[in-house]
Formats: structure tokens, C-alpha cells, sequence
């Protein structure tokens, strides 16, 4: 089980949160202590009953700065416990921490597949005096391990895997709250290491995310770089509106994501870190021919193979993710033998003889410039680059056949 505690200034804004969940029905309150609550449900009646349940605590309360106590206890994705249960170790959980005898809400959350509970209070008792919370996370992570035991749940010994497996999967549209589910996948695949904006593009496109660099010049004429990020569907349709980087912090920004590419370049030449996946790539060479069969046997080994075409249904890119280390290539980089060409005459080639018809494909991911269209969310008004890639990151092999492809356009175009 992981805990999770913030301290904040103000109560109202976690108990709007956990209103606004009730409201839309993804929550509800499961059980409460020393609250005046009719526990009905209804945020509308219970809101101002419960303000006025912390009000002599923050009244009497002079020097804290942060009184606000919010807490989401998450066991593991294959625990499952009743409202009872639940409400019975946020009562435990609390008691433990020095916080049984305070007044708090237990909000049950059900926004997402793993059913959660959030646990609001104040950290003053009624003299206003703060509750002691020295070493805090220590005493946290404690509690959840006697917790687990008592309670049956998963022991979990690795916090950082446990959080990557709650977060890190697909961002489904079609279930709503999708800012907060793209942050969540963003911040889930912060460790890896990925040396180009192409390979962390073909990261996030694993989890329905769809990253664009844009660059231009601002109202004031000043060159800008920044990142977009946008929810697809699972054939890569782009199905929500963009959300500028800003809003998930520095980390996922432009130059951020650029000095951490350039550093995971420099560790890759020193051999700090080295790929470990051919041999698997290549047995899924030998075993089949069909593209999708070489995905799926890849996938049995937990790693995503994601190839790029373009309108001819030629194969110009191909990307591998190791999910197990968290390591993301280009297949040039790992040999020539792994190159886009090789995999195009794999897919499309009988017995290496006989081309295949290639497949015309409905959307062509090396898209045009084009202005923003409210009713088509995946456009924009910025033209689309890549970010600056290092040295030696580059794919040779895409930029030759975009550079053919560019000529055999101008060559059509002259004729007509």
C-alpha cells in the first residue's frame, strides 16, 4: 500500500476536490470521524457542515502555516477490499500516525480502475497546537507495512514499481479527466532513457499520448521552443484538445526533455548504459515475417516495437521499447541489421524476392503544416518540428528516405 500525504494552508480546496469527485459520482464519503455529516452524499448540504466541523480547530490555531492534512492511501492494483474494510484502515492508518482523536473524511474514489481512498483533516488539535510529524514518511512507510499484514494486502517492497504500475498504461479518452491522466503517464515514464525526440515520441504513443515540439516566434517576435502533448485513440487519432507542457511542470518542457537527451547520448557513448534486446529482436526476426506477429512476440518479452510509414506504407522508422529497463531505441542505433529498411523488406518482401502491395495508410504521421480547427482538436497553429537531436543521434536511415521521397515529389510536380 502507498501513502501519500500533503499538508496544505487551506481545507477547502482538497474538500472542493473530493466534492467535485462526489458530484460527478466517481466518489463518495464512506465514513467519518468527529464530523457534523449527514454522510449523504450530497456536496451540496454537506459542504458547509463540514467546514464548520474543522472550524474550531483552524480558529484556535495561530502558528501553523500548512493545518490542512490531505491523505490517499492506494493498496496494491490487485487488492480488493469493501467499504468497510477501507473505512477501517483509514482508521488504523490515522490512529497510528497521531491523527485517530482529529476530526476527518474518508472519501471512497472510484475515477479509475483501482478503487482508493483520500482521507481528509487538519494536523492542529483543538487547542491548535500542532500534531508532532517528525520523520513522518518513515512513520508512513511503516504503518503501511504492519497495515499490509493485517489487512492481507500486497507487501510492497519497491514504492517507485508499484507507483510506475498503478500509472503507467494507456490514457482512455472515452473515461474523462484526461489532463490528469496524461500527467500521471508522464510523470510514470520520467526514468527512462531515450536519446531523441522520435524515440520519446514513440514512447508515449505506447501509452496514447501524442507529443509535438513546436517552435515559432511569439507576438513580441522572440523565437520560442515548447511541447504539446495530446490523448489518441489506439490507432494513434489524436482525440483530445492539446495541453501546452507547462501545465505537467518543467520536466516534460522543451529544454528539459533536451538536456536530459543529450545526457542519456553521453552515457550511451561511455557505456554506462548499453542495450540488451537484439538477441530477442532478432529471434522475433526469425520466427516470423508478419508485422504484427513480431510485435505481439515482442510484447511477450514486455518490450513495444513501434514502426512509422508514411502515405505509401513504406516503413521509414523503427523504435524499440525495453519496459523492463526502461530503454528506448531506434532500431539504426542498434545495428544496421535493425534499420527501417530492413524491417520494410522483412514485412513486404516474400522470401526476400517478391515485394508485397504496400498498404495505403489513412493518416500519414509526418503531417503538413495546417491552422488550428476547434472541431478538429489534433490540429494546431504552430508548424511541427523535431527537437534538436545530438550528435550522432540521428536515424540516417529516415532522413534518406524522406530525403528520396521529397525528390520523387518535386520530380511529379515538374511533369505536371
Amino acid at each position: 500500500m502507498i501513502a501519500k500525504i500533503s499538508h496544505t494552508a487551506s481545507l477547502y480546496g482538497p474538500i472542493l476536490y473530493n466534492h467535485e469527485k462526489v458530484r460527478e459520482g466517481t466518489a463518495r464519503i464512506i465514513s467519518t470521524n468527529r464530523i457534523l455529516s449527514d454522510m449523504n452524499n450530497d456536496p451540496k448540504s454537506a459542504m458547509p457542515k463540514i467546514l464548520l466541523s474543522f472550524e474550531p480547530y483552524l480558529a484556535a490555531n495561530r502558528r501553523t502555516k500548512n493545518p490542512g492534512l490531505h491523505i490517499s492511501l492506494n493498496p496494491a492494483i490487485d487488492d480488493h477490499l469493501t467499504d468497510e474494510q477501507f473505512a477501517a484502515l483509514a482508521k488504523d492508518y490515522m490512529e497510528k500516525m497521531g491523527y485517530g482523536d482529529q476530526p476527518y473524511l474518508v472519501y471512497m474514489h472510484e475515477d479509475i480502475d483501482r478503487r482508493h481512498i483520500h482521507i481528509v483533516s487538519v494536523c492542529v488539535n483543538e487547542t491548535g497546537k500542532k500534531i508532532n510529524d517528525s520523520h513522518e514518511y518513515r512513520r508512513s512507510m511503516n504503518a503501511c507495512r504492519e497495515l499490509e499484514i493485517q489487512y492481507g494486502l500486497q507487501q510492497i517492497s519497491n514504492e517507485r514499481q508499484e507507483t510506475d504500475k498503478l500509472f503507467l498504461k494507456k490514457v482512455e479518452y472515452e473515461k474523462g479527466d484526461v489532463k490528469r491522466q496524461v500527467s500521471n503517464t508522464l510523470k510514470s515514464v520520467s526514468d527512462y532513457k531515450f536519446r531523441t525526440f522520435g524515440e520519446y515520441s514513440a514512447l508515449l504513443s505506447c501509452f496514447n499520448i501524442e507529443a509535438k515540439h513546436i517552435k515559432g516566434k511569439g507576438i513580441d517576435g522572440k523565437p520560442f521552443n515548447g511541447i504539446i502533448y495530446s490523448a489518441t485513440n489506439d490507432t494513434g487519432e489524436v482525440v483530445s484538445n492539446p495541453f501546452k507542457s507547462s501545465l505537467f511542470g518543467k520536466p516534460v518542457g522543451y529544454e528539459r526533455l533536451n538536456k536530459k537527451m543529450k545526457r542519456n547520448e553521453k552515457e550511451l557513448k561511455e557505456g554506462k548504459y548499453t542495450p540488451l534486446i537484439r538477441h530477442k529482436i532478432n529471434a522475433a526476426m526469425k520466427a516470423t515475417r508478419d508485422k504484427e506477429q513480431f510485435v505481439a512476440l515482442l510484447k511477450t518479452d514486455n518490450i513495444d516495437a513501434v514502426f512509422r510509414t508514411n502515405d505509401e506504407g513504406r516503413i521509414y522508422g523503427a523504435t524499440f521499447i525495453d519496459h523492463n529497463r526502461k530503454e528506448v531505441y531506434n532500431g539504426s542505433v542498434l545495428g544496421k541489421e535493425f534499420s527501417a529498411n530492413v524491417f520494410h523488406k522483412l514485412f513486404n518482401e516474400e522470401d526476400g524476392q517478391n515485394p508485397k502491395p504496400a498498404e495505403n495508410k489513412e493518416k500519414s504521421e509526418q503531417k503538413s503544416f495546417q491552422s488550428f480547427n476547434p472541431e478538429n482538436p489534433g490540429s494546431n497553429i504552430f508548424g511541427i518540428f523535431d527537437l534538436p537531436l545530438p550528435e550522432d543521434g540521428r536515424d540516417y536511415d529516415e532522413e534518406a528516405l524522406l530525403r528520396q521521397t521529397r525528390r520523387k515529389r518535386k520530380k511529379r510536380q515538374r511533369r505536371i
